[in-house]
């Protein structure tokens, strides 16, 4: 991801959250050396991004977002798919994730990649009040 596209993440953000993080939250996170945040493109326009940050041997995939339109085409799982390794060549033992309980699209995602549910924490997100399924893969487990 590049600050030319925080303008066209923040659009996408927005039409895909309730609450979604500022242009300011994603810039915080590119000048990290400790996050990755990666952005997928389909005939030069960028269609979706994943952020993720790594501490020891974990890493946290703290948003993973496919604009509406271009949905169940495969990016997400490219995008998935992709974080993993990144994960895997940072060192990480271990990722998770926080998903809203009512996102059956991005669960199955997850489950299908090899994440299990390790907890719920209730009433994580709000607008809508909801509680948050934290799941988390050990690599070299996933799915083949």
């Amino acid at each position: 991801m590049r600050e030319a596209d925080l303008a066209r993440v923040v659009v996408i953000e927005g039409r895909s959250f309730a609450a979604p993080w500022s242009e300011s939250t994603f810039r915080g996170l590119m000048r990290r050396p400790s996050a990755s945040l990666i952005a997928a493109e389909r005939g030069g326009r960028l269609v979706g991004y994943y952020a993720m940050w790594f501490a020891a041997h974990e890493a946290e995939l703290g948003d993973l977002v496919v604009h509406p339109s271009y949905r169940r085409k495969g990016i997400g799982g490219k995008l998935l798919a992709h974080a993993l390794q990144e994960a895997g060549r940072r060192s990480a033992k271990t990722v998770f994730l926080e998903v809203r309980q009512s996102n059956e699209a991005a669960k199955a995602l997850y489950e299908a990649a090899g994440f299990s549910v390790l907890s719920v924490r209730r009433g994580y997100y709000s607008m809508p009040k909801e509680d948050a399924i934290v799941m988390h893969m050990k690599l070299g487990e996933e799915a083949r």
